[in-house]
């Protein structure tokens, strides 16, 4: 991709951002990489961690889904701060508060502490996606803004790649609490934020606004269900909903099946996660660029319709090759393809003044809904005595029907530019 600039020359896409636009975008990229660390580890040591403690793994299970929940508090309540305060602190405190409780996490004596902590680790996920995505989405030129979109989601899974590189590497001889304990260094990542991410203009000058005309704009998370906006809202909402059931039925427990019902060791376990990881963070950026051409709905959609005959390849085979290569497939399509864009889309969706808390609210209530995948998949597969596959499946097939349904109705946003001026709202239903 290149572009006539005012004076006339062509420059290559990478060209066109700015310094404060690199930082801006490398400063949310950390913040999202290290947090996937934090987060996808627990998935890793599930079973370990129920042994360690003498409970069942349903129980473990609830921690992953009371971690989800407690994103939605902090998504909310970190998203309303960034649209009134500004993206960068907010961001700060989201990266040292995960990164605290996954330390002391890991020196937990009891199984109730453990769940504590892990629980309100969830509140500093929740916190930094709103705010990292508004700040690196807000900043971007429109040109590549797809792409780079996809570049930032899928690097959730180069931090799942590191996560279970450590796992493969370090937990035979650090055990689960090494690993919980691993999850400070993101911490370090504030130094960076602190020093060289400056508020994008847009956001300037959208405040400036609010206070000269004297409309600003103090609880936006109710401006987000007035009557021009709701059905926006809500469709995202299902959207976001479906996405993260498709996710977690995908990977939740995918580690545990593995273990549980295949009797596989750390390092076999390891392999499959680590190449869909990788695959994953390739393809969201493959997808990103095909956003950018094509349109955003239709970089998920494609994706979504190959997820589903892919899932029943990888869960109802013992082959441990087959399981490897296609479960890495799948993060080209289940992972990579149809969550590449949320950061675009979602920030494209929203007017400057509401950006961060709408995009908090829908993407993590979502995540409401994938943190209830580990207990029910877990259940389903002691109730029906068939493993945890077949749940693994079921919920696959049908967030991917739901996902695909929710897109369908949905705006497109390709080309959208963000405006600094007041109330911006995408028209609801239009292609």
């Amino acid at each position: 991709m290149s572009a006539q600039t005012a004076t006339g020359p062509i420059v290559p896409w990478w060209r066109e951002p700015t310094r404060d636009q690199w930082q801006a975008w490398i400063a949310a990229w950390l913040g999202w990489t290290l947090d996937a660390f934090d987060f996808t580890i627990f998935l890793l040591i599930m079973l370990p961690i129920s042994r360690e403690f003498h409970v069942p793994l349903t129980a473990v299970a609830i921690v992953f889904t009371l971690t989800f929940w407690m994103r939605f508090v902090g998504a909310v309540a970190a998203g309303w701060l960034a649209d009134r305060i500004g993206r960068k602190t907010p961001l700060m405190i989201s990266i040292a508060w995960f990164s605290a409780c996954n330390l002391i996490a890991g020196f937990s004596p009891t199984f109730l502490f453990l769940a504590f902590f892990r629980t309100l680790l969830g509140i500093g996920m929740g916190a930094e996606w709103p705010v990292g995505a508004a700040l690196a989405m807000e900043t971007w030129p429109q040109r590549s803004r797809g792409f780079m979109a996809g570049v930032l989601q899928g690097s959730w899974g180069l931090g799942g790649l590191m996560s279970a590189g450590a796992y493969g590497l370090f937990y035979n001889s650090i055990g689960w609490r090494g690993l919980l304990m691993l999850g400070v260094l993101p911490a370090l990542a504030i130094i960076y934020v602190r020093k060289y991410v400056k508020e994008p203009p847009i956001w300037l000058e959208n405040r400036r606004q609010q206070r000269l005309l004297k409309k600003e704009v103090r609880a936006p998370l109710l401006r987000m269900f007035r009557r021009d906006m709701i059905g926006n809202t809500l469709l995202a909402c299902w959207w976001m909903a479906s996405g993260f059931i498709v996710a977690y039925s995908i990977g939740a427990l995918f580690a545990t099946h593995l273990e549980r019902d295949l009797g596989l060791s750390p390092g076999l376990v390891a392999l499959p996660i680590m190449l869909q990881s990788l695959v994953f963070f390739f393809a969201a950026c493959a997808w990103g660029r095909f956003s950018d051409r094509f349109g955003r709905r239709w970089a998920m959609i494609l994706p979504a319709i190959v997820a589903m005959p892919l899932a029943p390849l990888y869960l109802l085979t013992h082959d441990y090759t087959v399981i490897v290569i296609f479960f890495a497939l799948q993060g080209a399509f289940g992972a990579g393809g149809m969550y590449g864009q949320n950061a675009s889309y979602l920030a494209e969706r929203f007017p400057t003044e509401t950006r961060a808390t709408a995009s908090g609210f829908c993407y993590h209530q979502g995540a409401i809904f994938g943190g209830l995948a580990g207990p029910v998949i877990t259940y389903l597969a002691a109730t029906w005595g068939t493993g945890l596959a077949i749940p693994m499946l079921v919920g696959t097939l049908a967030g991917c029907i739901s996902f695909i349904l929710a897109l369908l109705v949905s705006p497109e946003t390709r080309g959208r530019s963000m405006e600094s001026d007041l109330a911006m709202v995408p028209a609801v239903g239009s292609n």
